[in-house]
């Protein structure tokens, strides 16, 4: 049985990778949960779930006696998901949103913790510190992200494969069919309005600015040794190819499902074995077509800026990053407009100028300095 610690436990993917144990209450147990301030659906996981251990960002009395009796050990704090990364725990789930997934990813690996990750932010913003540390400590990272599932499937698992390009799929998001007028004027619900996956509101956002999808261009360098110009972005409106790898042989193998984010997390809980399914079976009669097109990278410029981020390197990615989180998190208080962040991603790049020594606390430091900008230029 897998002894799995869950770090993010709240969120959209933690939801969902408590479906995958419930499934196979066999094959994995939860060691420990750490949540965010969603107290209420913390104390209904720890008396289900029986963990050993629990932590949540924030708690009210209302639910502190339920969890403290349903746990051995319950700790809160901003930082205290760290608790949960516990010695009992054979793999570490990181479904943490933003910067603060570095974290957990770094202390998952100095502990020598497998890592099934969904956390592209850690990286996006340190993927050089993040992957040399767990070649030295002999830690696996795979991943969760349905698109990198997919490449890591047509790799037949295996990281170092030799390939020829990289093809990552893209839905498009909520805006895939908006002129640049209309985007002037588009709102965080109508952001949130995802065609054809249920996500958090976050990356949905993130998602509808294609920034997501630069994310994971950068996260492909990193988890495959890849260099940028061989990696490439296709829209797909249906989610139905989840990405793809092309060989040197002209051969191309697709990795194919319903959308749905439980198949990626249970192959990265079982692996090496696939369990029972976890999706229904794909009827190609039903399936009408599968189209493709080039991603308009005039309607989405932040895509654009990102990656050139990404090749940029040093602490760059992590200013995309702080701007990107600070500028996602005030348009869906409805503050600024869609465009905006187009804008404050591309002023915090164009602003920052700093030495990258290769180390945590210059990414923190580029990643602060863009939050405090987007804060100067458009307030909280």
């Amino acid at each position: 049985m897998k002894k799995i610690a869950l770090i993010g436990s709240t969120g959209s993917i933690g939801v969902q990778t408590l479906n995958v144990v419930r499934r196979y209450p066999d094959k994995f147990k939860i060691v420990s949960l750490a949540a965010g301030k969603n107290a209420a659906l913390l104390a209904e996981q720890v008396k289900e779930f029986k963990p050993e251990i629990a932590t949540a960002a924030g708690c009210s009395e209302e639910y502190l006696s339920v969890i403290k009796q349903n746990v051995r050990d319950f700790t809160v704090g901003e930082n205290a998901f760290i608790n949960a990364i516990t010695a009992e725990a054979d793999v570490v789930v990181i479904a943490l949103v933003g910067f603060t997934g570095i974290i957990a990813v770094l202390d998952a690996i100095n502990k020598g913790k497998n890592i099934a990750l969904a956390n592209k932010e850690s990286l996006v913003v340190g993927g050089d510190i993040v992957m040399k540390k767990a070649r030295e400590k002999g830690v696996n990272i795979v991943p969760i992200d349905s698109e990198h599932s997919a490449i890591w499937q047509a790799l037949s698992f295996d990281f170092n494969r030799p390939f020829k390009k990289i093809i990552l799929t893209a839905s498009g998001g909520a805006f895939r069919d908006k002129t640049e007028e209309e985007l002037k004027t588009a709102t965080a619900a109508d952001a949130l309005k995802h065609p054809n996956w249920a996500m958090g509101a976050k990356i949905t956002v993130d998602c509808a600015t294609m920034v997501n999808k630069a994310f994971e261009v950068i996260e492909a360098k990193w988890l495959y040794g890849a260099p940028f110009d061989k990696i490439d972005v296709i829209i797909h409106r249906e989610s139905i190819i989840h990405s793809m790898v092309e060989y040197e042989d002209g051969s191309t193998i697709a990795q194919m499902s319903y959308p749905t984010m439980e198949l990626p997390i249970q192959i990265a809980l079982s692996y090496p074995e696939r369990l029972n399914p976890a999706v229904d079976s794909l009827n190609f009669a039903k399936i009408s077509k599968l189209t493709f097109s080039e991603l308009d990278k005039k309607r989405f410029p932040a895509f654009k800026e990102v990656v050139a981020a990404g090749k940029k390197g040093g602490a760059y990615p992590a200013v995309a990053n702080g701007a990107n989180d600070a500028l996602t998190k005030l348009f869906l208080e409805n503050k600024i407009g869609f465009t905006d962040i187009y804008a404050g991603i591309s002023g915090a790049l164009n602003a920052y100028s700093g030495d990258y020594f290769g180390d945590f606390e210059t990414l923190k430091a580029a990643n602060d300095f863009a939050a405090r900008f987007v804060k100067n230029k458009y307030g909280e």
